[in-house]
């Protein structure tokens, strides 16, 4: 990639690597927490004090995860230096984009692919993380499909909501959305491990070709684990009953479950398990 000839390229050498810092902290670590918090909505079933069956156990798990994240101190503080971050991050790699060199049309090797891949995956998680953000943390419930807004004491069934599309099951738009979500998880995924392998060369770590293959082994077996929880998260919560999950939310807060429309309030208790024992 060639240097930019633009404004920032008296400072190009600063520059670059405050924006490979950028993405590894706070955004990839915070990457890290987010998707490890989100796939426990699968993972958490494995959770035995969490509850008396697997539904019970996942959906309880998510919720003390979110409910430990919005209790910890000096939360806005740690949201808004998230967000300038991915800002800056975002700003500059634009910036790079615009102003490099790819050569993958006329040199079809596999690095210069991957540097094509890093730049869409770059500009489509710009928008993915957007909406997100925009959705379920600002509430800007008009762009999500029956117009859900999250709750982090109801963590699992608006969540679940805003990806089908609506409280009774999947609606068109909410089915486009789950599949967006798909799509952006596993581009800011691919985008951060891809990164991570050429913030090595950008910090001078990895100066060789042995050694660069070498850590394209780590960062290849880090970023398929973190796809697994990223593919977890989205496929947990697209599959989740937004009604049971209700009814294991509200058993959490000590709240009377409503009686379902449609009369399906024995199966919904089946499904979203036993009331929880006194203490536990």
């Amino acid at each position: 990639m060639s240097a930019p000839a633009g404004p920032l390229h008296k400072h190009d050498f600063l520059l670059r690597r405050l924006h490979s810092l950028s993405g590894l902290l706070p955004i990839g670590v915070f990457l890290i927490a987010h998707l490890t918090t989100n796939s426990t909505i699968l993972w958490g079933a494995a959770n035995l004090r969490a509850g008396d069956n697997p539904f019970q156990r996942r959906v309880a798990t998510f919720q003390e995860e979110v409910s430990f994240l919005n209790s910890m101190p000096g939360l806005l503080l740690i949201e808004v230096t998230l967000w300038l971050s991915i800002l800056f991050h975002a700003v500059l790699g634009v910036y790079y984009i615009r102003t490099g060199r790819g050569n993958a049309a006329h040199y079809p090797y596999r690095d210069n692919w991957r540097y094509t891949l890093q730049r869409l995956t770059g500009y489509f998680s710009i928008l993915f993380i957007f909406y997100h953000i925009a959705t379920l943390r600002w509430g800007w419930s008009f762009l999500v499909p029956g117009g859900a807004q999250w709750s982090h004491h109801y963590a699992s069934s608006t969540l679940a909501q805003a990806l089908q599309g609506s409280a009774d099951g999947y609606t068109a738009a909410g089915l486009a959305i789950s599949i967006f979500y798909f799509v952006g998880v596993s581009c800011v995924v691919f985008h951060f491990a891809n990164g991570l392998w050429t913030a090595a060369i950008t910090w001078g770590l990895t100066v060789s070709q042995p050694a660069q293959k070498r850590w394209g082994y780590v960062c290849t077996g880090l970023g398929l684990a973190l796809m697994g929880m990223a593919w977890a998260s989205v496929i947990g919560f697209a599959t989740l009953d937004p009604a049971a999950a209700r009814r294991v939310e509200n058993r959490l807060l000590g709240e009377t479950d409503p009686e379902p429309g449609d009369g399906r309030a024995a199966e919904l208790d089946q499904q979203a398990g036993p009331p929880f024992k006194e203490g536990g």
